[in-house]
């Protein structure tokens, strides 16, 4: 059955961080705010003359990160099952408004205790989460890859990098700066992915809206980003602000875009899929990337590709982001060996970041 042209529409919308909640039960409090935040603003979308079938909802917009807070304290703090506490009141909302409703939060499953996960979900009209994507890169959190061999004995591939086939097409997400990592979006396009949700909660680079509109291109799919409205949550004195929300089609032409950091439900746009299917299968050499491509080409180095650590913690989950460090050096140890880094000179230091996400 052909799908009909259906209306997206992004959630631009302020969020408080439970981190700097004086304890936890103010944390709680924040949640809560935050919370019937983003329900007002979804209400709102939907009374608009343009009702969303879908919307995008920023990353970390019900718990703000935890700009380093150690993760049992975190996971006590703001985390949730997903389902769970934090999801309830949006399947409800979704069932009761008859949309699906995307977006992120941090997750602690019960059947992996001690770890928790940047995770984004997708919710459908009767309010069932049917899509829930455990952030593999990550630069501040703890991962799937920390435990991979675990991780993989137990989950399907196909909810490793999930893609869900619903009535609108096939929908996917990826979070934030994980749109910078070309394979994460390449993976789910080879699973049929036409739709790249994005819950974002980024300051501007020139890096990473170019690899929005590069994951797009190179893909041949839409792409629904959603991002914080004020203060992102990696600016804990808040003199960094969001914006920028956007809604791109699968040839890169922007269909909605806000610049500014005001809250808003008017980045909104009409995805239309069947034009969509009927682009990737029309032959128009290199500018159609999907049809041309020499995957097989690529299979040898990939397959001896070996820098960042799987498994790092395997044996105990992370308590401490700073424990990474072990792993980063893993890994340019090995990239080192690969011909891709410069060994240094004996007694220099290694170069610091400003700032990771």
């Amino acid at each position: 059955m052909a799908i009909a042209p259906w209306r997206a529409t992004c959630i631009q919308m302020l969020s408080e961080r439970a981190t700097q909640a004086v304890d936890e039960t103010e944390a709680r409090a924040v949640l809560d705010r935050n919370v019937q935040r983003l329900l007002a603003h979804i209400r709102a979308a939907c009374n608009s003359p343009e009702k969303p079938d879908l919307v995008v909802f920023p990353e970390f917009a019900m718990q703000g990160p935890p700009l380093g807070m150690a993760v049992p304290d975190w996971i006590k703090r703001a985390c949730s099952s997903i389902p769970g506490p934090l999801t309830e009141p949006l399947q409800k909302l979704a069932a009761e408004l008859g949309i699906f409703i995307a977006g992120n939060l941090f997750e602690a499953p019960p059947e992996w205790p001690g770890r928790y996960f940047n995770s984004s979900f997708l919710i459908d009209r009767k309010g069932e989460i049917i899509l829930n994507y455990r952030r593999v890169n990550t630069a501040a959190f703890p991962s799937v890859h920390d435990f991979m061999s675990d991780y993989l004995e137990v989950t399907p591939p196909d909810q490793v990098f999930p893609v869900v086939d619903t009535e609108l097409g096939r929908l996917a997400l990826i979070p934030c700066g994980e749109i910078n990592v070309p394979e994460v979006a390449r993976v789910m396009m080879m699973q049929g992915a036409e739709v790249i949700l994005h819950p974002t909660n980024s300051k501007r680079t020139d890096a990473q809206e170019a690899a929005k509109l590069t994951r797009v291109a190179e893909n041949m799919v839409y792409l629904v980003s959603a991002n914080v409205a004020g203060p992102i949550g990696f600016s804990p004195d808040n003199s960094i602000l969001g914006g920028r929300s956007q809604i791109i089609d699968h040839h890169g032409n922007t269909l909605a875009y806000q610049d500014d950091p005001a809250e808003s439900t008017a980045v909104s746009a009409m995805i239309d899929v069947e034009t969509l299917r009927r682009d990737r299968r029309t032959d128009t050499g290199l500018s159609n990337p999907l049809l041309r491509a020499r995957y097989e080409m690529y299979l040898p180095y990939y397959s001896t590709a070996r820098f960042y650590p799987p498994d790092h913690f395997l044996s105990a989950p992370m308590t401490d982001t700073a424990e990474t460090k072990t792993a980063i050096a893993i890994a340019r140890t090995n990239m080192e060996q690969a011909g891709i880094l410069e060994p240094l000179p004996p007694g220099a230091a290694e170069p610091v970041a400003a700032s990771a996400h």
